[in-house]
């Protein structure tokens, strides 16, 4: 029996020649690869076949990388959730700044432009806080005698009036509202020119309209404007609406209730009017001033001759003195001459005794 080694000790080629074999095998494929592609098909079928095998071996590494990203992402997706939440209140509060600098730049826009319609001095203020008494319609206004605010000055904005200065401090001013049941403001209908008088009402939301007679053309939806009869109001300024028109027969008057047409208590920048009221003058006072000054400017004439006697006197004293200060002086120039020549006789009337008594005795014999 012929006795064999087991296969595993065989001996074939030498290890040199199939080193040879292989390094030449692999230059001839990298060739002919190169040249003329011919093993894109095997590497093909290479790769379609060794494809699971691939991703079977990475499903590991896919597990572990998957594990750690979703720790990183969950980490990750709360700070950007953070992140993003922060931001989208400091977007919400500027979306809300804006909404509010925008209406309240159309605000002052449309008060420039009435400012600019209406052609008198303006002063612009703020609606700081309403006053303490629930039974009045009264507000406090950043605005006082320190910006040339005065008392009676109205307070407007683009809509129409919404009050009067009442009282004025130095940095703040006090508005009574239109809808007070005290303020009253002159105002005729647009659409007829009516006149009239509007007061506030006790619960401070509508207004009424007096002194209207029965008989009067007044409609629902007409508009009221200050008519400027009492010189404080402009004419023109809008005021109300007449929502309804009550007529009873045993009334002379009509009960007219209208609706402010501006935002009496949602205003919160308003204009300040200074008008200078242009009245014709009162009669009585016009007669009061001049009978004032005619008596002024009697005193006065009387003042001027009183002054002009005075002079006159102090005059007359002067031209006395001067006169008799002539007089003295003419008598003192003529008693000098008469002294000067009475020697002169003296000697003619000494010898004049010694002839006589010769004569007198020669007459005693």
């Amino acid at each position: 029996m012929e006795y064999s080694p087991p296969p595993l000790f065989k001996q074939g080629p030498s290890a040199l020649a199939r080193l040879l074999f292989f390094v030449v095998l692999s230059i001839a494929l990298l060739v002919s690869d190169a040249r003329f592609k011919t093993l894109e098909v095997v590497r093909g079928v290479l790769g379609a076949g060794l494809y699971p095998l691939q991703r079977a071996a990475l499903v590991p590494r896919d597990l572990f990388m998957g594990a750690a990203d979703l720790a990183v992402t969950s980490a990750s997706l709360r700070q950007d959730n953070t992140q993003l939440h922060t931001r989208n209140l400091q977007l919400a509060q500027q979306a809300n700044e804006a909404a509010s600098l925008a209406a309240e730049n159309t605000h002052l826009r449309a008060l420039l432009q009435l400012s600019q319609r209406i052609g008198a001095q303006t002063t612009p203020a703020e609606i700081q806080y309403d006053t303490r008494d629930p039974f009045t319609q009264k507000v406090v206004i950043g605005g006082g005698s320190q910006q040339g605010v005065q008392n009676g000055s109205p307070v407007v904005t683009e809509d129409g009036v919404i009050g009067q200065i009442t009282r004025v401090f130095p940095m703040q001013s006090e508005v009574t509202l239109v809808t007070d049941k005290d303020q009253a403001v002159p105002v005729e209908i647009v659409r007829t020119g009516l006149r009239s008088v509007i007061y506030g009402t006790a619960r401070g939301d509508l207004l009424d309209l007096r002194f209207v007679p029965i008989s009067a053309d007044v409609q629902a939806g007409d508009e009221l404007v200050t008519s400027g009869l009492d010189g404080v109001y402009p004419q023109g300024l809008p005021v109300a609406k007449v929502l309804r028109v009550d007529k009873q027969a045993d009334t002379a008057f009509a009960r007219v209730v209208c609706v402010p047409l501006a935002a009496v208590r949602g205003a919160r920048q308003v204009l300040v009017l200074h008008v200078t009221a242009q009245l014709p003058p009162n009669p009585v006072e016009a007669a009061d001033a001049a009978a004032a000054e005619a008596a002024k400017e009697a005193k006065e004439a009387k003042k001027k001759a009183a002054k002009g006697a005075d002079k006159k006197a102090d005059t007359k004293p002067a031209a006395a003195n001067a006169g008799a200060g002539a007089s003295a002086a003419a008598a003192t120039s003529n008693a000098a001459p008469a002294k000067s020549s009475a020697p002169a006789p003296a000697p003619a009337k000494s010898p004049a005794p010694a002839p006589a008594k010769p004569a007198a005795q020669g007459g005693s014999h």
